[in-house]
């Protein structure tokens, strides 16, 4: 017999699954942090949560982790580091507020500052680096850099219907923004992702998704131009 549900981030879920979802950043932190860690890593997996679960977001929520670490699992045995790509995955959105340019910066720090003197320094640069390629502005350089852009790019290559609705979801998390602007800017990066010679850097996920994110992003570029965007 299930326990009844419980709700993280607005999330509902099994309970069973809720305390899957803890013992697995539990068991991340304590393989990657020195000392008994348990206690600590309860408490930063709470503070996670409360993050993702503020009411501005829409889909920068548990859910897209949620994702990013499913699309994780199908990858990890391909990364050089998969421990540093998995935390990199908890922590590239930890701090969202929408239309800021410095998210990914304060979210590595965040990273920087609650793992402060119990990891080896080697590590917290790398999985600073890692989430700071979630930028998108270049190109990843390096292979598990290549397979967090393309986690976190994965919802591209999604059906249309879950695709549109993350759309939505992203918009709603800018109301204060006129429609001009948003999808004028909006528009700039789908297309930028576009004129890549591929949407996605690794060979895993060009197979996977590159057929429908090139769909996708035909289709809502067109639509876009459509309504006077372009």
């Amino acid at each position: 017999m299930n326990e009844p549900s419980s709700t993280l981030a607005g999330v509902a879920l099994p309970a069973d699954d809720l305390g899957r979802e803890q013992a697995r950043f539990t068991a991340l932190w304590a393989r990657t942090l020195s000392g008994d860690e348990s206690a600590a890593a309860k408490t930063v997996y709470e503070r996670l949560i409360e993050l993702y679960g503020e009411p501005h977001r829409h889909y920068h929520t548990l859910n897209h982790i949620r994702h990013c670490l499913r699309e994780f699992d199908r990858a990890a045995a391909l990364m050089d580091d998969p421990d540093a790509v998995e935390m990199a995955l908890w922590f590239h959105d930890a701090i969202y507020q929408p239309g800021a340019g410095d998210n990914e910066r304060r979210s590595a720090d965040l990273f920087r500052q609650w793992a402060e003197g119990c990891v080896d320094p080697v590590f917290q640069q790398r999985v600073d680096d890692l989430v700071m390629a979630t930028v998108h502005r270049e190109l990843p350089g390096w292979r598990d850099a290549g397979f967090v852009v393309d986690i976190d790019l994965s919802s591209f290559g999604l059906p249309w219907e879950t695709f549109e609705r993350d759309g939505r979801l992203i918009r709603a998390e800018f109301p204060e923004v006129a429609d001009d602007q948003y999808y004028r800017g909006h528009l700039r990066f789908l297309v930028a992702l576009q004129d890549r010679p591929t949407v996605f850097s690794t060979e895993f996920f060009q197979q996977r998704y590159e057929e429908v994110a090139r769909e996708n992003l035909a289709r809502i570029i067109a639509g876009l131009r459509a309504r006077g965007f372009g």
